[in-house]
Formats: structure tokens, sequence, C-alpha cells
């Protein structure tokens, strides 16, 4: 069974985020970026698959500049085999454009399982893995938690966080899942390890290549801190609180 792995490059979690001086987009001049966290996860898990002997290929693959071959490794280095770029260059690529250009991938390698991250961290749209799962028309489980991934027979069965309490779903493969940060505990990468994923086999294709086109259907028009939260206030009785939530809040 070979599983796919898409990984986006983001600025690393631990980076304070600043919009740029003229609120067209997010500062990336000179900071750290890394892979998705979410997407450490689903690579996690098809590597467990992988060990477990469910898997037979891990391929991951990452639509972006070429600088995003840094990620490709670190995802070879804790265990996965191949690796594929979609060069994108410094183009936007949104979700419903990844999600073609994932489909395109997967038409060629025919993996029986595509695990996802639940989301990125840095446009948090959570939209990716559910429009591939809707443009290829397999069944999907989004949000799989709870360490719970089993694959068997033809069926993946996937644990899963809702409102309600837990939830556990069955697929039919081929099939789509997506991850969240509580389905598993991943891997460090050792030197070595990063060393020898250098060596591992990584290829590199174009949108233009898969025949996808690219172009951005939403516009960004700004982007701003949020404001500054005021400091609180005491009141003396109920009448003073009504009174500042109708005339100074306006939320009554």
């Amino acid at each position: 069974m070979k599983v796919l792995v898409p990984i986006k490059r983001v600025v690393d979690k631990d980076v304070k985020v600043r919009p740029k001086a003229d609120e067209t987009g997010v500062e990336l001049a000179n900071v750290k970026m890394s892979i998705n966290p979410f997407d450490e996860n689903a690579v996690e898990e098809a590597v467990r698959l992988k060990e477990k002997g469910i898997a037979t290929e891990v391929v991951v693959v990452s639509v972006g500049p070429d600088k995003a071959r840094d990620t490709l490794v670190s995802a070879l280095a804790v265990g996965a085999d191949r690796a594929i770029l979609v060069d994108s260059g410094d183009a936007e690529v949104q979700p419903l454009a990844i999600a073609k250009l994932l489909k395109a991938v997967a038409d060629k390698e025919q993996p029986q399982l595509v695990i996802f991250g639940r989301q990125a961290i840095d446009d948090d749209a959570v939209q990716t893995g559910q429009i591939f799962a809707a443009l290829q028309g397999w069944g999907q489980a989004a949000f799989a938690s709870i360490s719970k991934v089993d694959v068997a027979s033809g069926k993946a069965t996937v644990g899963r966080e809702i409102d309600g309490g837990l939830e556990t779903l069955e697929l039919s493969l081929p099939a789509v899942i997506t991850a969240d940060l509580r389905l598993n505990e991943p891997r460090y990468a050792k030197l070595p390890d990063v060393m020898k994923a250098k060596k591992k086999p990584q290829e590199t294709t174009t949108p233009a290549a898969l025949g996808i086109d690219i172009t951005p259907r939403l516009k960004t028009l700004k982007v701003s801190e949020p404001p500054k939260r005021k400091g609180g206030g005491k009141v003396a009785d109920v009448a003073e609180l009504v009174s500042k939530l109708k005339n100074e809040a306006k939320v009554i």
C-alpha cells in the first residue's frame, strides 16, 4: 500500500508572526521556516503504518518554492521514502489550486491512502484535504485523533473527536485522512538521518507540467495585527454594567 502525505512549508510555530509594513502580507524575510506542525503528525502516522508492515511506501509532496526542499528533507529524515516538489515559485497558491495539483500527483502515483495535516498554521483554511477528497470522489475522515488509525482488509478505521465526544469511522480505500495534533507524537530527525535523507529520491515538477492553473481566485485586501485589548474596569452595580454595555460597548 502506498501512502501519499502532502506537507507545507510555513513560518515556524515558535516565531511571532508580523505583518509587512505595507499590510500586503506576512513578513517572511529572515524568518525561520519549517514543516507545518499538523503535517508532522501526518508524516508520523504514515511512517508508523510502514513500520507495522501495512504501508510499503511513503511519498511526501509539497507545493511551494524551491526552498521547500528543506521541508521535504525533514520528512524524508523521519522515514518517508520519496519526495515530490511541485515548484510554484513565489506565486501564491490557494487551497483549491493546491488540491488540484495534489490530485494530478495522486493520479500519477495511485496511492491507496492520502494523509493530510488537519490545517496549515499560516492560513488556517482547513480546506485542502476536504477539497482533494471531493475532487477524487474518495471517502474522508477529517480531524483524526486519539491515536486511532488502523488499516486492514482494504478499509481504514479512524477515531476522531467531535462535539459530542468520540466517533469511529470506517472507510473503504482509497481514502483521505486529515491528522490532528493529538493523533500521535512526531519523532525528531537525527543528524545522520538528515544527511541520509538528502540522498533519497526527490522529483521536481511544476503546475504547468501538471496542467493546472494556479491563478488565485481570492484577493487579500489587507493583513494587520488585531487591535490591542483595552484594560478592564469595575462597575458599582448592575445598572452601571447595563449602561456601559449599552452605551459604550454597544452590545445590547
